[in-house]
């Protein structure tokens, strides 16, 4: 029953003023300010497409009476040609708040000005006016300003369409003093140009309701289209800081990740670094090393993702990579391999900062641990395990042996079986990686 009653107190709550971000980035207002501009934009053609119709409908229609003069012609071009004006205004530049309230009236005035006319059209009284169904276009301009997503237009066309109706009734009930033909038989009104105060009065409720409820729904429509387009500007900017595969398993996930969960999974764990990163940048500026990070960076990164390998961490002036371990990759051992030989070749041409670095790359296969690390609010997808160790010691072997791309023996065999070819002369080494370790076979790239 708590529950229940916490849930209707939310939603009482929510009706006008539904959670949302009390600031809004600038740079998130600025895409939501270009969704309006493309609503308006559509707002208007849908205009054009449905005085269109009536116009179409209109000249189809048999006339009652060749020498009646309709208002028809006169209304729907006026309503056309506003309509493209604004149409085109709203293609160059932003529609001015206190113009869409203009139009929104001049909708409503015209619209009405045509339901008057037809009791003259039709040589009727002034209540035959009440009884055509163009009555119903009220709704339809009221549901074009759902559109822009903000409820002022909704509640302004509401207002505007009751008060054009109240018009109506007023003008009708007035226009012949001796006989306003209002009567209180619903029968009546239904057979006959009477007029029943009830029956009008309903349509005005019915034009507020519509108004408000729509006014109601946009505003939380809009609370979401706010959330979404913030969350979804966050998402893209996070995606520079995690890998596509990771975000990817974040966004699929069924539960809620959390620190502490982990599989294990054999895997490619490859470390790339630069020889003499610190020797190189001892005498540079602090911007002139981060240039030649950044570079060095912005060079390797697009190869991995190319084979596609995730950037673990960034360390310094190293990067861990894995393959085969957030994604189903039946050529994983092959890809990490044809990664680390693109890598190799590609910087003979680099130019730029990172134009005179060498590379020490290491990879080697094994079972590791992959999972969340972290507290409650900070996470990081993660590799733990012996071999991810194993993998940063041999990139060091690379120092020792004269070597620049070391690979483990294991996974260069996988990798060949996964359909790896080379046209380099490789051969295979044996180094100590631990001294409470046996040595470790490995095949030197270059």
């Amino acid at each position: 029953m708590t529950k229940l009653s916490a849930t209707f107190q939310e939603a009482i709550a929510n009706i006008w003023s539904p959670p949302g971000r009390s600031r809004i980035p600038d740079r998130v207002a600025k895409l939501i300010a270009r969704n309006d501009d493309v609503s308006e934009i559509l707002v208007k053609l849908i205009q054009l497409f449905v005085f269109a119709l009536w116009a179409i409908f209109y000249l189809a229609a048999p006339k009652p009476d060749p020498d009646t003069v309709s208002q028809v012609p006169l209304v729907t071009s006026l309503y056309l040609i506003l309509t493209i004006a604004l149409l085109l205004l709203a293609m160059v530049r932003r529609t001015p708040d206190w113009l869409i309230y203009a139009s929104i009236i001049i909708d409503m005035a015209l619209l009405t000005y045509l339901i008057w006319s037809f009791h003259i059209q039709y040589g009727q009284p002034a209540s035959f006016s009440l009884k055509v169904v163009e009555v119903m276009n009220y709704f339809v301009l009221i549901s074009l300003r759902a559109i822009r997503f903000e409820a002022r237009y909704v509640l302004a066309a509401g207002f505007a369409a009751a008060f054009s109706w109240t018009v109506m009734i007023i003008y009708t009930t007035t226009y012949n003093a001796g006989d306003a033909m209002i009567t209180r038989d619903y029968v009546t009104y239904i057979t006959s140009n009477s007029v029943l105060i009830g029956a009008e009065v309903s349509k005005i409720i019915s034009m507020l309701m519509v108004s408000i409820v729509l006014a109601i729904s946009v505003r939380r429509a809009h609370s979401f289209l706010v959330t979404s387009i913030s969350e979804g500007r966050a998402a893209k900017d996070l995606s520079r800081f995690l890998s596509v595969e990771v975000a990817e398993q974040i966004r699929d996930s069924n539960q809620k990740i959390e620190a502490g969960q982990g599989v294990r999974r054999d895997a490619v764990i490859m470390n790339i670094d630069i020889r003499g990163f610190t020797s190189l940048t001892a005498n540079l500026a602090p911007d002139e090393a981060m240039a030649i990070l950044s570079d060095y960076q912005h060079q390797i990164v697009p190869i991995i993702h190319k084979h596609s390998g995730t950037v673990d961490k960034f360390m310094g002036d190293g990067i861990m990579v894995t393959f085969g371990i957030s994604m189903q990759d039946p050529e994983y051992c092959a890809n990490a391999l044809r990664c680390m030989e693109e890598i190799l070749q590609s910087t003979k041409s680099w130019t730029g900062p990172a134009a005179n670095v060498t590379t020490n790359i290491a990879a080697i296969h094994g079972p590791v641990i992959y999972g969340a690390v972290g507290d409650g609010d900070r996470l990081e997808f993660t590799v733990i395990g012996s071999h991810v160790n194993l993998a940063a010691k041999l990139e060091k072997k690379n120092k020792d042996l004269g070597t620049t791309a070391l690979c483990g023996n294991i996974l260069f065999e996988k990798a060949v079986k996964q359909g790896y070819k080379t046209n380099k002369d490789l051969r295979e080494v044996s180094v100590s990686l631990d001294d409470n370790s046996p040595n470790y076979n490995a095949v030197v790239f270059a």
